[in-house]
């Protein structure tokens, strides 16, 4: 099932897109090759095959809330330009 080069200036002309020649013809071969592939999917069998939103199945992806030890301050400070303390230091940036 390929497009014609009528039915690619009529898509072309409800997208409002400008098409060249060049396009056009590139165009109809890849639509034509996108349909074909559907062609492909519809001969599958599906019957009895439940509708599915997702192709893997979803799970609860968050961690558990509950306290842990931090970094040391002195590990995370360690590479920091200035400090103070145990803070890092940096300029103002509202006057």
């Amino acid at each position: 099932m390929g497009l014609t080069r009528e039915e690619v200036e009529h898509l072309a002309k409800l997208a409002r897109l400008g098409l060249s020649e060049a396009d056009k013809a590139r165009f109809e071969e890849q639509l034509s090759e996108i349909l074909d592939h559907f062609d492909v999917l519809r001969q599958i069998d599906t019957e009895g095959v439940p509708p599915t939103a997702h192709t893997l199945p979803l799970e609860n992806v968050y961690d558990s809330d509950h306290a842990r030890p931090s970094f040391p301050s002195d590990d995370i400070l360690a590479n920091a330009p200035l400090r103070e303390d145990s803070l890092f230091r940096v300029r103002a940036i509202l006057e």
